[in-house]
């Protein structure tokens, strides 16, 4: 039971806001200590004195860790990996070229003279972006400063508003190249590529789902989004299609660029991230933003990030080796394949709910890194798909962004929202939209096959 108690702890320490990687390790090294006390106890090495009982298993818990230097180095050597920095450097270069205030400015009137036009070009950018970008929070934030004052100046219902940039924002997560499915395919040691390929339609299937959702109840509330009066001043119609195709088809190129050279077998998902970092470099040139004080500010912002996800990483390759070692583990495991019903589906389930409650209070690099090696051994045994599992996880995740009271995307938002938006508006607001993600997240457990993707190995 000493694992399972060293997970409740390292648990209850986040919830009292120490940091995540430092949370792991201090753990894992106190719960090494105590496991290996306790071996030679149970042994009955302190019938020798308690001095010399302690200091044998005192050893025996630092011998825990002699592997250790040989799990970070495998890290270290891992390629899959490297496609992180560079992904969330081509996210950041291009949040500084001011690409999401073009297309968010150009399709909002190009969608405005509709009911929910702005809320549903709102949601189109979202999907740009987090197709080019794949950070979550840099979409809720830009849509938030740009999108939001619009929706308001136009009598948009505030809670439609809000609830419509944190959805689009958290798409991030879940439409390839997301930073969430390139850690879940190096924990499931699947290809990345796969996972992306699979992604596409849960991922469109959101975008749509979203749409249709803001063009019904546009239209059954005549009020909620009123339409744009045309405005002469931005020319033509023929005018502002144009506008809107020159700030949208060079993210489209970069999206073509890094997504087909993956899916066309060309480039590996780290070799098309170097390719795509270069893409927004030179997206940056065309957008006249281009600068290298910025490249060496993004630069900066990526080492930082990138620094925290591989912090997390060590701290929780030293939890998940101790908590194997405590047999914490073949608990887990055993609970697991015990479940009433039919294994594999009582599992999905159980396992759905665990990362939806968990997702309400850690982040997502914390749950990939320490629930979910703890299922991978589970799900082989059930004989689980694991790209379907991934990508199950993956429209899990992107809903705790969204669900009350702790989701980050909500936060954010709240970050950059007027004061005249309450906290208590944004969490109406993405009621709907965890209920669509939700819908979609039990259509691709049940039915897989829908989006082309099988369910067993």
């Amino acid at each position: 039971m000493i694992g399972i108690l060293m997970f409740f702890t390292a648990l209850f320490m986040l919830l009292f806001g120490f940091p995540v990687a430092f949370t792991f390790a201090a753990v894992s090294v106190l719960f090494g200590l105590l496991a290996g006390v306790t071996e030679i106890y149970m042994s009955g090495g302190f019938d020798a004195g308690m001095i010399a009982g302690l200091s044998e298993g005192l050893a025996e818990g630092i011998a825990m860790f002699d592997y250790m230097p040989y799990r970070i180095f495998s890290i270290q050597q891992n390629t899959i990996l490297m496609a992180i920095p560079m992904f969330i450097f081509m996210g950041i270069i291009l949040q500084k070229t001011g690409l999401a205030e073009k297309l968010l400015e150009s399709m909002g009137f190009l969608f405005g003279e509709i009911r929910g036009g702005i809320a549903i070009s709102t949601v189109l950018v979202g999907s740009l972006l987090a197709a080019s970008t794949g950070v979550v929070g840099a979409s809720v934030v830009a849509m938030g400063v740009i999108s939001l004052p619009v929706m308001m100046k136009y009598k948009y219902k505030t809670e439609l508003a809000t609830g419509t940039i944190c959805a689009s924002g958290t798409l991030g997560q879940i439409i390839p190249p997301s930073i969430v499915l390139i850690i879940l395919g190096d924990v499931f040691q699947v290809p990345v590529g796969d996972l992306f390929q699979a992604a596409v339609w849960p991922g469109l299937t959101l975008v749509g789902s979203y749409i249709v959702y803001i063009l019904i109840i546009s239209y059954l509330k005549k009020d909620i989004a009123p339409a744009i009066p045309v405005d002469a001043s931005r020319g033509s119609k023929a005018k502002q299609v144009q506008k809107a195709l020159i700030d949208i088809i060079p993210s489209l190129a970069l999206i073509i660029l890094v997504l087909g050279s993956i899916f066309g077998g060309i480039a590996t998902p780290t070799e098309s991230s170097a390719v795509g970092s270069v893409g927004a470099m030179f997206l940056a040139l065309i957008y006249r933003t281009f600068s290298f004080a910025m490249v060496r500010e993004a630069a900066l912002e990526s080492v930082k990030i990138t620094s925290m996800v591989f912090g997390i990483l060590i701290g929780a390759t030293a939890f998940s080796m101790v908590f194997s070692y405590t047999g914490g583990e073949e608990i887990i495991a055993e609970f697991m394949t015990n479940l009433p019903g039919d294994d594999k589906m009582a599992f999905i389930i159980f396992t759905m709910l665990v990362v939806l409650v968990l997702g309400f209070f850690i982040d997502f690099v914390e749950i990939s890194y320490i629930i979910i090696p703890i299922l991978v051994p589970i799900s082989e045994v059930l004989g689980i798909n694991p790209v379907w599992f991934a990508i199950l996880i993956a429209m899990n995740l992107q809903t705790s962004f969204l669900t009350p009271p702790f989701g980050f995307s909500l936060f954010y938002l709240k970050g950059v929202a007027p004061s005249s938006v309450s906290t208590m508006q944004i969490y109406k607001g993405v009621v709907p939209f965890i209920i669509i993600q939700v819908i979609v997240l039990l259509v691709l457990a049940f039915f897989p096959s829908f989006f082309g993707i099988s369910a067993s190995l």
